[in-house]
């Protein structure tokens, strides 16, 4: 499944990323870990101190390219309405879910304090970021002096997750489009 060039290390962080997006922690065996990167019964704890620790490097993993793929709009060209809007309609696998905020239904994702972190720095720094933007557009005069960034920062992100969520149990993307539609036509820019 994976080239001959990837470490035993990385086809084991790809392979825990992927079971963790389609099963959680509790359905991710390292059976199927092993299996998925193609490795040896030994692999993992040759590399890892176990189920946890590669978890972990995997929730990381994910985390960091989650960011990486949000700056790339967020910071990107573009008024600060043009910026929310390019995140909110980027390219995604709505039926899949977010890798990130799927793992908030992990219980023991959600229990371990040390697995829990990067989903919640992730979650948290997307949040800091639309804030700022939104905080630019008061500036320029693109958006409502009365507009609370924290609030349309949590708006944003609820909508994202609510629209996987309404996706998923739809089986169709429309309702995560809609979502968003909504969302910016309340955000839409003051009149000039």
């Amino acid at each position: 499944m994976y080239s001959e060039v990837m470490s035993t290390s990385e086809r084991l962080i790809e392979s825990t990323r992927e079971l963790l997006w389609e099963r959680g922690y509790v359905g991710m065996s390292p059976k199927a870990i092993l299996e998925r990167a193609g490795a040896g019964q030994g692999s993992m704890y040759h590399h890892f101190k176990g189920k946890p620790d590669l978890a972990l490097a995997a929730i990381r993993r994910t985390a960091e390219e989650m960011r990486a793929t949000a700056a790339g709009v967020l910071d990107g060209p573009g008024t600060p309405y043009e910026r929310i809007e390019a995140y909110l309609r980027r390219e995604r696998d709505v039926l899949r879910g977010c890798p990130i905020g799927r793992l908030t239904m992990d219980p023991d994702v959600i229990a371990s304090a040390e697995l829990r972190a990067p989903v919640d720095e992730t979650l948290d720094w997307i949040r800091e970021r639309i804030a700022g933007i939104v905080d630019e557009g008061k500036e320029q005069g693109q958006f409502a002096p009365s507009l609370d960034g924290e609030e349309i920062a949590a708006a944003v992100v609820a909508t994202v997750q609510g629209g996987y969520v309404l996706a998923r149990a739809s089986g169709s993307p429309a309702a995560f489009d809609a979502g968003v539609r909504g969302l910016l036509s309340l955000m839409a820019p003051r009149p000039a």
